[in-house]
């Protein structure tokens, strides 16, 4: 993969483009989520470097104890480096779980009952904790005229459809999207993401036991950007299977005609 020769253009094209898209619609803020991934390390450095107001949000939810370290003192580390930064932890564990208990709950005519097969899905639920930081997301963006800036990169957002709709997939703009990883990954060193970040292990963060992207997936980033882009290689199928499944993700939602 040798797509981009200058990554100090590439870094000068989305500046000036989040810029221009800043100004032509009078925003006030650009509010970006991160996990303790290379991804939204590269894009809330991205935001940060416009000089123009950021907002960095870390979310905890039950979150492994690596994640939560990274995502806390790459948060930090921006804030320290750029004034236009501002930071806000907000634990979403507890509200996770009264919301789980809550849709648990059936009401009974001898009472609450609890109807589990609501509540113990465990990809449902990982699906939910993306939502509330959706939810979250917006909030800020709201509450400071700000715009969420998603953190997805070509492979999942266009590739296999890894993202949870109406979660991390929503979204106002996507300057990464049309990155790989490998390529998200170069332009992090560029940028000075610390390289603890950039040599983590891909996570979405939704999973107790704090299990990797390829875990889930079957096949490393590395092996579906070549699937993408030559359509060769063992994830071939891997990733023909996840894009099937995941259509209805990238595709506009279907409406009846009259």
């Amino acid at each position: 993969m040798n797509r981009i020769k200058n990554y100090d253009r590439l870094a000068f094209d989305i500046d000036k483009w989040l810029k221009d898209y800043y100004y032509m619609y009078n925003l006030k803020a650009f509010v970006v989520g991160v996990s303790g991934g290379i991804d939204s390390a590269v894009v809330s450095t991205l935001c940060a470097k416009t000089k123009l107001p950021t907002y960095v949000l870390t979310m905890p939810l039950n979150s492994s104890a690596k994640n939560t370290e990274l995502s806390d003192a790459h948060a930090l580390a921006l804030k320290e480096k750029y004034d236009n930064v501002t930071h806000y932890n907000i634990d979403l564990s507890d509200p996770y779980h009264k919301l789980i208990s809550t849709i648990g709950l059936e009401t009974a005519p001898e009472g609450l009952t609890v109807n589990r097969e609501l509540i113990t899905n465990n990809l449902v639920n990982a699906n939910t904790k993306s939502r509330m930081r959706m939810v979250t997301l917006y909030q800020v963006a709201g509450a400071v005229g700000g715009i969420v800036v998603g953190t997805g990169n070509k492979v999942e957002d266009y590739g296999i459809g890894f993202y949870t709709k109406y979660g991390d997939g929503g979204v106002d703009i996507a300057p990464i999207a049309d990155l790989y990883k490998t390529e998200v990954r170069e332009l992090g060193g560029y940028l000075g993401v610390d390289y603890s970040i950039i040599d983590a292990k891909p996570t979405d963060g939704l999973w107790e036991d704090g299990r990797s992207d390829e875990d889930q997936i079957g096949a490393t980033y590395f092996e579906l950007e070549e699937a993408m882009e030559k359509g060769t290689g063992k994830a071939v199928d891997i990733l023909y299977n996840f894009n099937k499944q995941n259509r209805h993700k990238m595709e506009p939602i279907p409406t009846f005609k009259i």
